[in-house]
């Protein structure tokens, strides 16, 4: 009766080691959030409006047994180098300068701003790594690109940058948008250190929003290729599939 009763009591031990799925040996099911910042330099018509940009993502991924990965991922880019000449050529006086309704020269600052969409689909190849869930990541995915030029008057009043007047400076443009990255996803044998690193290219087919631009005073009627490349590196927060093998009595 002993025997038994010690048995029992060692079973009763063993639902919670064997409920969790183990990383270091198999290959295993998860769900994955994934905060990111990425340094991105233009392309294309992108390089000959803005500069080198920041871009903080976040995305989130359906990774199988079979290490096939599906997801969606978005994120926000911001810069302040705007290198088109002449945005604000309509507004500058003789001096150079910008004034205000009050006839006061007026602080302006020209940045870049815009967002991304896409949805993904991949394959994690476990060629290195401390595990089979760590690997070489390849991911393909199709989306939105949205860029603008943000015109900011700090605390002064442009009237000829205000209102409606302003979607004429702006340079809004948005289109469809593909993307391409291949990089190292790792994820801690002890579940703690769990990262991804590298290299990511956005390509945007857009057109202008605007139908005119008053610095140029001719209508937008191009469509252009704009192109993102950068490093992208993030935090993984994964989601692991509890495995119910417990016994029962």
């Amino acid at each position: 009766m002993r025997t038994i009763i010690a048995l029992l009591l060692s079973c009763s031990c063993l639902p919670g080691a064997l409920a969790q799925t183990n990383i270091r040996d198999t290959t295993i099911a998860l769900f994955s959030v994934h905060p990111s910042y990425a340094y991105q330099l233009p392309g294309g018509d992108m390089a000959d409006r803005f500069g080198g940009n920041s871009n903080i993502g976040v995305g989130t991924f359906r990774k199988w047994r079979s290490n096939f990965l599906i997801g969606v991922e978005g994120s926000f880019l911001f810069g302040n180098e705007v290198v088109e000449p002449g945005v604000l050529s309509n507004v500058i006086n003789s001096a150079g300068q910008v004034v205000d309704q009050d006839g006061l020269q007026a602080d302006v600052f020209l940045y870049e701003r815009g967002w991304t969409a896409f949805g993904v689909a991949g394959k994690l190849f476990p060629v290195i790594g401390p595990n089979p869930n760590s690997g070489v990541v390849v991911k393909l995915g199709a989306g939105y690109l949205r860029h603008k030029v943000r015109v900011q008057t700090q605390k002064n009043v442009v009237p000829q940058l205000e209102g409606d007047y302003l979607e004429g400076y702006d340079r809004l443009t948005a289109g469809p948008a593909a993307l391409a990255y291949i990089g190292y996803q790792h994820f801690g044998n002890r579940r703690l250190v769990n990262f991804h690193v590298g290299l990511e290219l956005m390509a945007g087919f857009t057109e202008s929003l605007r139908a005119f631009n008053f610095d140029t005073e001719q209508y937008n009627i191009a469509n252009r290729t704009d192109l993102l490349t950068g490093l992208r590196v993030g935090w993984s927060l994964p989601i692991y599939r509890r495995l119910d093998d417990r016994f029962h009595y």
